[in-house]
């Protein structure tokens, strides 16, 4: 496998035209001991429902700010690269922040999200850790991807860190380690709980419940006692979180396990 350079012009029309040439995501030599692999969805469809999903962008945000506060460098990833859709209700008054949205004005931001690198161009050995955003549109894209688990067994069995948040965490539920048996077996995960799904209003929507599947394949599955309040939780290089609130507390629990580990 390899990663390409990639120059590419703005689609935002929010660029600025002295910014009208910027290069998208470039493969130039960085240390992997601080570069951490950002996947997100390329579904935006539900079964039934007229809006549309995606990645829930503050899901992104918050976590990038974190773990770019503390010197590490992120690459943004889909399972087919390109444009990420974003999740309609994220977008909402009640869920998106300020500085969410000063990210998505950012051109150099944007054009990341326009051009994120295709799972299969993906070089395991450039990234010391592999974080999994959510969103619905990741319960038809991440678990049935061939090269997100390979990419994603790889950096574990180097060493690395697999962290993952609310319904992002289905990345995990396949994933095998050397020994063919399930890595989340035994340890303690989280991710979106199944009260959850069912306040959200998607209950009839997903393929399948989270929570339901990480228990199948071994998982001590932890959970808040209160939906959607913030949950991470480590247990040893896996680092997850059950919903939207979740993210920066796992971005600080990766920082922190990532500079134990270096």
């Amino acid at each position: 496998m390899h990663k390409p350079f990639k120059f590419l012009t703005t689609a935002f029309a929010i660029t600025l035209s002295a910014c009208s040439s910027i290069p998208s995501q470039q493969a130039a030599p960085v240390d992997e001991n601080r570069q951490i692999l950002v996947v997100m969805t390329n579904h935006s469809e539900y079964p039934t429902r007229e809006d549309t999903t995606g990645l829930w962008l503050t899901e992104l945000t918050h976590f990038t700010d974190v773990v770019e506060n503390a010197g590490f460098n992120t690459v943004f990833a889909s399972p087919d690269g390109g444009s990420i859709p974003l999740d309609e209700r994220s977008m909402g008054w009640l869920y998106v922040d300020d500085r969410a949205e000063e990210l998505l004005a950012n051109p150099m931001y944007s054009q990341k999200l326009e051009n994120t690198f295709a799972m299969s161009d993906v070089n395991p050995e450039d990234y010391a850790a592999i974080y999994f955003t959510g969103g619905h549109g990741v319960m038809w894209d991440f678990r049935n991807d061939t090269d997100i688990k390979e990419v994603s067994e790889a950096i574990y069995q180097q060493g690395g860190v697999i962290s993952a948040v609310c319904h992002g965490v289905a990345a995990l539920v396949d994933l095998e380690d050397e020994q063919g048996n399930p890595p989340i077996q035994g340890r303690k995960v989280t991710g979106f709980s199944n009260s959850e799904e069912f306040f959200s209003g998607l209950k009839n929507e997903v393929p399948f419940f989270l929570e339901d599947d990480l228990i199948s394949k071994g998982a001590d599955y932890k959970k808040a006692f209160i939906p959607f309040r913030p949950y991470a939780i480590s247990d040893g290089r896996l680092i997850t979180g059950q919903n939207p609130a979740s993210a920066e507390k796992v971005a600080k629990q990766l920082v922190d396990k990532l500079n134990s580990i270096k």
